[in-house]
């Protein structure tokens, strides 16, 4: 992400007060995983008269920016400081998942369809990529209204476009969650390969995915119980050798059916709090609704940067997270 992840990190760590370069041992999660930082910087403020809150994704930008939006609709530019500019999207949408492409366009996801499109940086309609019918909601197709596409993520190369339901359709086992893609052809994105992945719970649903540069996926598992707060999962999952299920009508476990590897990374209730508070219980008072995600790095080391969807709710927090996550 250029100097944005920097200045970001050093504005976090100054925010959080818990800075210390000569700390004997990292913030650690788990093996994998460690937190650097976070910032509640955002929570509650407003740019140019439009709430900075309800965030949903985030995507590096060409420059080396930071792009956040919300689900609303509204597309933030981030920088060390804040935003600095702001695209609210036509349409009525419930947009959650953001790629930037390399020629600069903005690929968004709706859950309201659910839907994928794509806009000019100036939030100009540009094309509307096709859906498989069963992953519309009910009664078009088995999916639940506010639980379709929630994550997307470009695979390295950029030929492969990956997007994540948030939970099971009708008629498929609770907790197994579809992933489609779509591969580009002559610089449109026709309907690809999809795949199984299996929560850790089924109470669990899938809010982010992010590639990594190997071609794996990060993937972000979420819940919420009242009166007990977020559960946060981070998870490695690999397409590859997984079964194409576009054509199985209902996945229940048959034999034959390869569902994505995985392994869980971290459970971040596990990652020290560095001082955070929650408006509401909670496990860990660092924990919100996170939502969002975006990754940098090298091939085993990378920096993810995780953001919470407040729901403009008093009781929630919009909160940057920094981690460093090793996959080797």
């Amino acid at each position: 992400m250029r100097t944005v992840l920097a200045a970001l990190a050093a504005a976090t760590l100054a925010a959080t007060g818990t800075a210390n370069a000569n700390a004997p041992h990292p913030r650690a999660c788990s093996a994998s995983v460690a937190i650097d930082s976070f910032s509640d910087a955002l929570d509650k403020t407003t740019y140019d008269g439009t709430y900075v809150g309800n965030l949903s994704a985030l995507a590096v930008d060409r420059d080396g920016s930071l792009a956040a939006l919300s689900d609303r609709s509204t597309l933030f530019r981030l920088d060390a400081k804040g935003p600095t500019g702001a695209v609210t999207l036509p349409g009525d949408l419930d947009s959650e998942g953001l790629v930037i492409d390399r020629d600069g366009t903005r690929l968004v996801t709706s859950e309201t369809e659910p839907s994928v499109r794509r806009y000019s940086r100036e939030g100009t309609l540009l094309e509307q990529l096709p859906v498989p019918p069963d992953l519309h909601v009910t009664p078009a197709g088995r999916a639940t209204p506010n639980q379709t596409f929630e994550g997307l993520t470009l695979l390295p190369g950029g030929k492969t476009l990956l997007a994540s339901m948030e939970y099971a359709l009708t008629g498929d086992t609770p907790g197994t969650v579809r992933f489609q893609t779509w591969t580009r052809d002559h610089g449109r994105f026709r309907l690809g390969a999809q795949y199984a992945y299996r929560t850790d719970d089924s109470a669990l649903g899938v809010p982010e995915v992010q590639a990594t540069p190997d071609g794996s996926l990060l993937v972000l598992e979420r819940g919420f119980e009242a009166g007990v707060g977020n559960t946060v999962h981070l998870s490695l999952a690999d397409p590859r050798h997984a079964t194409d299920t576009s054509r199985i009508e209902h996945l229940t476990g048959q034999p034959g059916v390869r569902p994505m590897r995985k392994t869980r990374l971290a459970d971040l209730a596990d990652c020290p709090s560095l001082g955070a508070t929650a408006r509401q219980p909670q496990p860990n008072p660092l924990l919100d609704n996170i939502e969002g995600m975006a990754v940098t790095g090298h091939q085993q080391s990378l920096k993810v940067l995780l953001v919470s969807d407040d729901n403009q709710n008093p009781a929630q927090t919009t909160r940057l997270y920094r981690l460093r996550v090793r996959l080797n």
